[in-house]
């Protein structure tokens, strides 16, 4: 597993009684714990590799194989837990050359050892299995398989697991804490005439001599086990280079001189990120882009394209402002969580936002990157639009459930918040970068998040933290006047106490930085009303009181 750096969230606030601290509750079932649960049958062994061997009947839609696990005890232990989706059939377990007894509890396989497995040892279990893994009915939203055909009549095969859990298709140790230390390989056969594309890089095929070819692929670094993917096609190769970095694009036949032209778009922001975030993380394992049957998805060092190369979102502008419509939304958001979501990890799903926050601000950042500052500012204010304030950020721990959808729009506003909170970019830019490269490869939660940027930012973001991430209600500026002619106050209004933010506003063509609190404080200049006031709605997201 990744080195887990512990931690909690803090956020912005003010007091209202119409907003929650604490998530709000749902009925969980025992099966969502054994999920999304540390349990002392998964946390007494640490995933060393996963070698996954299968065969993919397409006709049949079915998958039969296996999983070689090995793992490093950590507490000695007699059982260990296992996860795959109760409708996929465990066909035996074999350890040192016996097959071993389990146990199934909805999707949790508890496998039993005829003998206690010592602390430091390293073990290996062979885990064969059989099954018609779930179809998506709207994949990426919801997990499973798609099968689908190219404009030739060709199979057209992709999954997506993300939030539902890669036990859907394989056995593994289901859970975000625990990536395999020293990487993957991905075997797949698949029928003749077609290719199969999994992440890392291609180690070779081989003929099975019966009907079906077998594409190896391996990777080398720590993975997380929903980016672990397949990704079945006729497919057409392009291969690149872009200072060093290896860009490999499998694309359905059709598409390939489209695909030479539009993915240039790869090489700006290659260069965007790697020196906003450093150095792409996986580099031993190449970078690619694999057309899919569905829209998108972060599968580590093989992204899944399908935006039917558009600009935008499937050719529409997720901010409404324009601004979207400059570049190609999936190419640059999934490929933004090779940073955040991939490189960096949050523990429990709980804490997605860690990904999907920061990765939508990548946006942010390679639009600044390639059209200038105005204009990512322009994209960030039309993203509030997409904010519903519906239920907190952070959603239940130990369930395997995120929170609300506000974690991508939200997530990033509060990042750009903070960012003009700094209000000095040479220092945003070294904090953003320490953060990528600090936690590369690694495991957190927001408590981590929270206290580096209070650590490099020498301030107390806690509070602001808190505000947008527990609460369902965002900071509001109030002003009232104080009795005294043209003299005004003003305060937060926040769920969070003992808030403190400051806030740009422009009165005269002057700007002021207002240091606000939960507390009234006056103006320091006199207004006949508060309409002479411009307060910088662009880079705080804030709502304006009366």
């Amino acid at each position: 597993m990744k080195k887990i750096s512990l931690a909690f969230i803090v956020l912005f606030g003010l007091q209202s009684v119409s907003a929650q601290l604490t998530v709000p509750k749902e009925n969980f079932t025992h099966r969502d714990s054994l999920h999304g649960s540390l349990r002392a049958e998964r946390t007494c062994f640490d995933v060393q590799r996963y070698d996954l061997n299968i065969k993919v009947n397409i006709e049949e839609k079915s998958i039969m194989g296996y999983n070689d696990i090995t793992f490093k005890v950590v507490e000695n232990t007699n059982k260990i837990q296992i996860d795959l989706f109760e409708n996929m059939q465990v066909d035996s377990i074999v350890f040192n050359a016996k097959k071993l007894n389990y146990k199934r509890d909805n999707l949790a396989v508890f496998i039993a050892f005829n003998e206690s497995l010592k602390i430091g040892n390293q073990e290996k279990i062979r885990f064969y299995y059989s099954g018609n893994p779930i179809i998506a009915k709207r994949a990426p939203w919801d997990g499973g398989f798609v099968f689908n055909q190219d404009s030739n009549g060709k199979p057209w095969v992709g999954v997506a697991v993300q939030g539902t859990g890669a036990s859907l298709w394989y056995p593994v140790k289901d859970s975000q804490s625990d990536e395999p230390d020293l990487g993957a390989t991905i075997k797949v056969a698949v029928p003749n005439g077609l290719m199969n594309v999994s992440n890392g890089r291609l180690l070779g095929s081989v003929d099975l001599k019966n009907g079906y070819t077998r594409w190896d692929w391996e990777v080398k670094n720590p993975i997380n086990t929903y980016d672990i993917t397949i990704n079945i096609a006729d497919y057409a190769h392009i291969h690149d280079n872009h200072k060093g970095l290896d860009l490999d694009y499998y694309v359905l036949r059709e598409n390939e001189e489209k695909a030479r032209n539009h993915f240039e778009e790869v090489k700006p922001m290659m260069d965007c990120f790697q020196s906003k975030f450093g150095k792409y993380p996986f580099t031993e394992d190449g970078y690619k882009l694999v057309e899919t049957p569905y829209l998108g998805m972060e599968h580590q060092s093989a992204v899944a394209y399908g935006n039917q190369y558009k600009k935008g979102y499937l050719g529409s502008d997720l901010s409404g402002t324009g601004v979207g419509m400059l570049f190609d939304f999936i190419i640059i958001h999934e490929s933004g969580h090779e940073w955040f979501g991939n490189s960096i990890t949050s523990k429990d799903i709980a804490d997605m936002w860690i990904h999907e926050g920061f990765t939508q601000y990548t946006e942010i950042v390679y639009i600044e990157c390639q059209f200038g500052y105005d204009k990512a500012m322009e994209y960030a204010y039309g993203l509030r639009d997409n904010v519903n304030n519906d239920q907190p950020i952070i959603g239940h721990y130990g369930v395997n459930k995120e929170g609300s959808g506000d974690m991508y729009p939200k997530g990033a506003l509060l990042l750009n918040t903070v960012r003009h909170i700094v209000n000095d970019d040479e220092k945003w830019w070294k904090i953003l970068l320490k953060y990528s490269e600090t936690y590369r490869h690694q495991i957190i939660d927001t408590k981590t998040v929270i206290d580096f940027f209070n650590t490099e930012s020498g301030m107390n973001l806690t509070p602001v933290f808190n505000q947008y991430l527990r609460y369902t209600t965002i900071p509001r500026l109030d002003f009232r006047s104080s009795g005294t002619k043209d003299q005004f106050e003003f305060a937060w209004k926040t769920d969070e106490p003992n808030f403190e933010m400051p806030i740009d506003i422009i009165f005269k063509n002057k700007k002021f930085r207002l240091m606000g609190t939960n507390k009234w404080q006056k103006l320091p200049f006199k207004i006949k009303n508060v309409s002479q006031i411009e307060v910088s709605q662009n880079k705080f997201y804030i709502k304006m009181g009366l």
